[in-house]
């Protein structure tokens, strides 16, 4: 499915960052990157393994803090706030994980249950299997509500996980490598989900990935992280246009024909 231009708010940053530094003992992971989200925004991280995509997204979250620079999400700086602040600003962050971190002794309706009950005090039972069912619609799998995530695919896990994300209404999504040990055609209904979240919940997003497809399906822009630094942003053709030979092997290990 072709992506639809997104409705971007250029002037609302959900996600600014500035002059952000972390090191790990004597590796300097990130070296003073600047970066920006916007409003309604998929934008797609890449780099190599290693390189701080995780720890950016851990920053960004408030599970790590930067030795140095600004991290502003949602108009807080996770540093300074308080936990209780930092407890409230994750409920509004949405965390699509690798192995989609399903319970595997729950099933597929508890699953989506546990975060409402846990975040919403007072919810009664009939909010709470609108929602359930409302974000299964959204997912297209409804008829998986009984089952155990054993029961499964690995496309389905992973929508179902979205879905558990979604069940809070979060208003910036992180998705950690969405389509990692998926075959061809589920990557693309993946990428299809990404996108369709993004129009239907309004969502600002935040994709680590090493799939240049799913890039280039979901990403509204990509930013190329090397070095410890973002060397190119911008749109995907943008950012590989170029012969820097740090950028051009990620290119024509997807694509070269």
């Amino acid at each position: 499915m072709e992506k639809q231009k997104a409705k971007i708010d250029l002037t609302n940053e959900v996600v600014k960052i500035r002059g952000l530094e972390k090191s790990f003992g004597d590796y300097d992971v990130l070296r003073g990157i600047d970066l920006d989200l916007y409003q309604g925004e998929n934008l797609v991280v890449l780099g190599r393994s290693g390189t701080g995509k995780s720890v950016l997204i851990k920053l960004i979250s408030g599970l790590l803090m930067p030795d140095k620079g600004l991290v502003e999400v949602l108009g807080h700086n996770a540093a300074t706030i308080s936990q209780r602040e930092l407890e409230a600003l994750r409920i509004r962050i949405g965390f699509s994980f690798q192995n989609s971190a399903l319970y595997d002794s729950m099933t597929v309706r508890k699953n989506l249950e546990f975060p409402l009950v846990r975040n919403r005090k007072g919810i009664t039972r009939a909010e709470i299997d609108k929602n359930v069912e409302s974000v299964l619609d959204a997912v297209g799998l409804s008829q998986t509500i009984n089952q155990m995530p054993s029961e499964l695919s690995g496309g389905q896990r992973k929508r179902i996980g979205i879905a558990r994300t979604l069940i809070l209404n979060p208003e910036i999504m992180m998705y950690d490598e969405p389509t990692a040990g998926l075959d061809p055609i589920t990557c693309i209904e993946i990428n299809d989900l990404i996108n369709e979240v993004q129009q239907n919940y309004n969502t600002s997003s935040i994709i680590i990935t090493h799939d240049l497809t799913c890039a280039k399906q979901t990403g509204d822009r990509v930013a190329m992280l090397l070095d410890g630094q973002f060397q190119r942003v911008g749109t995907f053709e943008e950012v590989f246009a170029t012969d820097d030979k740090r950028v051009k092997p990620f290119y024509d290990y997807n694509f070269t024909e």
